[in-house]
């Protein structure tokens, strides 16, 4: 979940970037755009610096020829009037400019236009000098004005205004992230549950409902499917307990037969061993199924997996172990009296299968250890042979085949990769983990990790 939240703060943030990215870009494509007229209206040519520069270097009786050849070169003319309204000098003026003005004239064209020329006026102790520009060069606001509170005011407003433009663009990001991320979590977290084989059904509405129905149909189509496959396991393995019983038990027969031939009775013992070996089977194969598709009940009670572990082991040596095979149990004092929430009949059958294939796999004979200790969160029931092991490339495979079917190494055959199979899902119902160790002529060794819990007596 924190991934996704990630993912769309990142996304948001780009949006962010390409936001601050455009208005950056409009900033340029301004200064390039206006950068000449900038440096018009602002420089050396500019209206108010050509005032000052020409009122500097004229007087009533004339103006110098260098302030006259910049006129020319900026197509500017200019004149001078004294108190009385005439024309005292003049430089390139137009034709139907007026060489006399009444006050009233000057009251008019000061404010903007003379002959449809914009005009600038500067005042000086003996007359009123004037500078006009090309018709079009530039437009005067004649009847605009501003108070001086307004021109205070405009600097904090401008600066107050991208202040909040920032906070309202964050407060976007901020509530569009949550509520994405709000949306999408029954989503993803739908998926999740689904990758692990478990059903879901989600009702959210709104633009994601398309999403929502197409992840329950799929869940729907994928417990069907769960269904008719855990059935179907079931329906032949109970089609095969009858006429698997039927032969194990005429072979039975036949070998405690004392009438029939020594060799028929030997291959009715094989073929009486070997069904029992097939009922084993299917019954792992229900199992695992069941368990596998959540259709096993559990039945859970605190147990003392100390007491369970002796008397697993006692069971053992009296069912007629071969003399070969040595067992040895070993239970610290510390989780002597720890108790486990668990269904007795699983852990024992987990037990159970990983004490078998050892046995299976060391026909020479071995030494079988059943311990139990604990760590600071976890009891730890160990099951551990010191026969011949496993290579490197064995246990590797052992441990990444995903199913018991894809198990083809003449060790790891359908018993052993089922039985592991069956251990570690076991192991998994009780929320606990499973780690093997092997490592060649130098034994197997299974732990099993299971949350620790309260002692109880």
């Amino acid at each position: 979940m924190k991934s996704f939240g990630k993912y769309i703060s990142k996304h948001l943030a780009l949006f962010a970037a390409v936001i601050l990215v455009l208005v950056l870009f409009n900033v340029l494509v301004f200064g390039i755009t206006f950068r000449s007229v900038i440096t018009k209206d602002y420089g050396d040519t500019s209206p108010q610096n050509m005032m000052k520069e020409i009122a500097a270097t004229s007087t009533a009786a004339g103006v110098s020829e260098e302030a006259r050849q910049k006129l020319e070169r900026a197509h500017v003319w200019a004149m001078y009037l004294n108190p009385d309204g005439n024309q005292v000098w003049a430089v390139s003026t137009p034709e139907d400019i007026p060489d006399n003005y009444s006050i009233q004239d000057v009251a008019l064209f000061s404010k903007g236009y003379l002959k449809d020329y914009p005009v600038f006026v500067w005042s000086t102790e003996n007359g009123l000098l004037v500078l006009g520009y090309p018709k079009g060069s530039y437009t005067k606001l004649t009847s605009n004005y501003f108070s001086i509170d307004a021109i205070q005011t405009l600097p904090i407003y401008i600066t107050a205004m991208l202040v909040a433009d920032f906070i309202l663009l964050f407060l976007a990001y901020f509530f569009s992230k949550r509520k994405i991320i709000r949306s999408t979590e029954p989503i993803i977290a739908a998926i999740e549950t689904l990758s692990e084989g478990k059903p879901v059904s989600l009702s959210i509405g709104g633009d994601l409902s398309e999403v929502a129905g197409s992840l329950n149909k799929a869940s729907q189509i994928l417990s069907r499917q769960n269904e008719a496959r855990a059935n179907w396991i079931s329906g032949v393995s109970h089609d095969i307990r009858t006429p698997l019983s039927m032969i194990m038990g005429y072979a039975g027969h036949i070998a405690d037969n004392k009438s029939v031939d020594s060799s028929v009775k030997e291959q009715a013992e094989i073929v009486r061993q070997q069904s029992f070996k097939i009922k084993e089977l299917v019954q792992d194969l229900n199992l695992v199924s069941g368990l596998e598709y959540e259709m096993q009940p559990l039945h859970k009670e605190p147990v003392r997996l100390s007491k369970l572990l002796r008397s697993y082991a006692v069971e053992l040596l009296n069912g007629g172990l071969s003399d070969t095979y040595s067992v040895k149990v070993e239970i610290k004092p510390a989780v002597e009296n720890a108790i486990l929430e668990c269904d007795a009949r699983l852990i024992l059958r987990a037990i159970n299968n990983l004490v078998q294939n050892s046995i299976k796999h060391n026909p020479q004979g071995c030494e079988i250890m059943l311990a139990l200790a604990c760590s600071e969160t976890s009891i730890l029931l160990v099951v551990e042979d010191n026969g011949i092991g496993l290579s490197p490339e064995k246990l590797q495979e052992l441990e990444e085949k995903p199913h018991y079917m894809e198990s083809t190494d003449e060790r790891l055959d359908l018993r052993h990769g089922l039985g592991l199979v069956l251990v570690r899902q076991i192991v998994e119902v009780h929320a606990g983990a499973m780690k093997i160790k092997s490592e060649p002529l130098q034994g197997y060794k299974t732990t099993l990790y299971f949350p620790a819990q309260p002692n109880k007596r």
